[in-house]
């Protein structure tokens, strides 16, 4: 007797069949633009996956509009223009951000929901300073990391419809929050959260931050994938953004390749391994909808929750 699952199964192909495609299209330029560094995320790609995506989701936000239409006069509220707030989680190196960006570019096409804002958990990182003082500049990343207070202030603001809600600014250049620089989301139809955080269970309480989405995409590949798309990417910063001056990591631009590929293995195997197995993959069944990645981050199935 096979397994039962909360998930049901589409392989690729059918679901690459999926989808009229009449209101969203990406051009190679805008592709470019948007993929990760060492995304080899193709054209074919976005067509296949991320086309019948957007699709799908521009219903369910249709589906909660039209709720909270039928709500509000049922009650006789007049209610106010709640966001549709969409999580996308996973692994350092998974390719979160492509996703986000694809989804972002793709579902502000439909003239039902033209604005689509995306911030990135990054923002809500302590200050190296802070972490610094607290002796947890090696566990950046992990839970305890996370101002999580702020980070569920900051949702709460956008639930309640508030305009001008301000999210802190990380630059992975110099590794840091950005001072006296802040992103302003303003009653946006969209809001995309990603971050590899974002369907952890809350310190803060009895609140999580998944509390306040509308929908959760879990961005999912093997620990040998990831591990080797990281070690990728770690190569190509180490010959880009590494050779600057005021990049964080500048000082690992002139490493032998042998001694790069030993420091990227280790950071791997001591830091984000440790978190993708305790807090990462833990959090992988919350989400509704899993997008499975085979090698060259080609999606091979995507599980949707029953």
């Amino acid at each position: 007797m096979p397994k039962s699952s909360p998930y049901s199964t589409v392989e690729r192909e059918r679901w690459a069949s999926l989808g009229s495609r009449m209101h969203t299209s990406v051009t190679s330029e805008q592709f470019e633009q948007l993929k990760g560094l060492n995304d080899q995320v193709s054209i074919q790609e976005v067509n296949d996956i991320y086309l019948p995506l957007a699709e799908m989701i521009h219903h369910r936000v249709m589906a909660s509009m039209q709720l909270h239409h039928k709500l509000s006069s049922f009650l006789q509220l007049d209610g106010h223009k709640a966001p549709f707030v969409l999580g996308i989680a996973g692994s350092v190196a998974a390719g979160k951000s492509t996703t986000a960006r694809l989804l972002q570019l793709l579902l502000s096409q439909y003239d039902t929901h033209p604005q689509v804002d995306m911030v990135t958990t990054d923002g809500f990182l302590y200050p190296n300073a802070v972490l610094q003082s607290r002796g947890m500049m090696n566990k950046k990343g992990f839970p305890q990391s996370y101002d999580t207070k702020r980070l569920l202030r900051f949702l709460t603001d956008i639930k309640s419809g508030k305009p001008n809600v301000t999210a802190p600014i990380y630059s992975h250049m110099v590794y840091d929050i950005v001072p006296d620089q802040e992103q302003t989301i303003n009653s946006p139809d969209i809001l995309i959260v990603e971050g590899i955080n974002v369907l952890q269970v809350s310190r803060e309480g009895s609140i999580f931050v998944s509390d306040f989405f509308d929908y959760s995409i879990f961005v999912d590949a093997s620990e040998q994938h990831l591990e080797q798309w990281y070690i990728e990417r770690f190569n190509l910063l180490r010959s880009t953004a590494f050779q600057k001056p005021e990049s964080y990591f500048h000082r690992f631009a002139g490493l032998q390749e042998e001694e790069a590929l030993q420091l990227a293995q280790q950071i791997w195997r001591d830091i984000n391994l440790v978190n993708l197995t305790e807090n990462i993959l833990p959090t992988k069944p919350r989400a509704e909808l899993i997008l499975v990645k085979g090698e060259r981050h080609g999606v091979e199935r995507i599980l949707m929750r029953k």
